[in-house]
């Protein structure tokens, strides 16, 4: 059997779109940019601008229509999205109404839960980790929306990945909330060094947990660099238009 690309890498992986072009109809997109390894990215840019395109092409829920998309060095953009070393959680969680917490969170073990004895410990210290130990046996619909985030993020720290891309998936919670889920992704990216890929239209998420953004502007790459130099004033002129029009 042919390795996956996950079982290929360590940690140190960072995330390269090599001359990556896509097209939604008439819409053209390019993206050549390398994101750094063991760091939080905010992907930024007026809607429409490719944030989400991008993140797919990652993912593999997109293949390119020219480029290759490499992760830790290894070229992946052929590979479908179960054999690529990512973890992505979405604005709408993606559970399984009829499954329990543990069970969805189980998924990221096995996708039929044939579970071993550590899988089921990776499981329970993931709900402790993310504050839904006791609520094992719950289904979705007896979850806040809070918690039906967490248990998407638990699945993710039992896949393990060295990337984790998400897509605005806290985008629905009020502040607080939504603070308290980045500040776990902070403290999850601190345990374990994963390259993270974030895609979020607010400025003040980017500034509490980006150390890099990556600013898009009509299907291009139009700027990178650190978070604080950015947001300092030393990003492009559309970037300051784009914070001036989102805050």
């Amino acid at each position: 059997m042919r390795d996956s690309a996950a079982s290929r890498l360590g940690k140190d992986a960072p995330v390269r779109l090599d001359k990556v072009s896509f097209s939604y109809g008439e819409t053209p997109l390019v993206f050549d940019v390398e994101f750094a390894a063991a760091k939080i990215t905010a992907i930024m840019g007026p809607s429409g601008s490719g944030k989400s395109t991008l993140l797919n092409l990652v993912a593999g829920f997109e293949t390119p229509q020219s480029g290759r998309v490499l992760i830790g060095g290894a070229d992946v953009s052929v590979e479908p999205p179960s054999m690529r070393p990512v973890s992505m959680v979405f604005q709408e969680n993606n559970l399984f109404a009829h499954l329990t917490v543990a069970q969805n969170v189980g998924l990221g073990r096995s996708p039929s839960l044939r579970l071993t004895e550590a899988d089921h410990a990776a499981i329970t210290e993931a709900l402790e980790r993310t504050g839904l130990a006791g609520k094992e046996k719950r289904l979705p619909r007896e979850l806040s929306g809070g918690e039906r985030q967490r248990v998407a993020l638990a699945r993710v720290l039992v896949r393990d990945r060295p990337v984790l891309l998400l897509d605005e998936p806290f985008a629905s919670l009020g502040p607080a909330l939504r603070d308290d889920m980045l500040d776990m992704v902070a403290a999850v990216h601190a345990e374990r060094g994963m390259t993270v890929l974030f895609v979020t239209h607010q400025p003040e998420d980017a500034r509490r947990i980006g150390q890099n953004v990556v600013f898009l502007d009509d299907g291009l790459v139009a700027a990178t660099g650190k978070a604080d130099d950015f947001f300092a004033g030393a990003g492009p002129e559309a970037f300051r238009r784009y914070i001036g029009a989102s805050t």
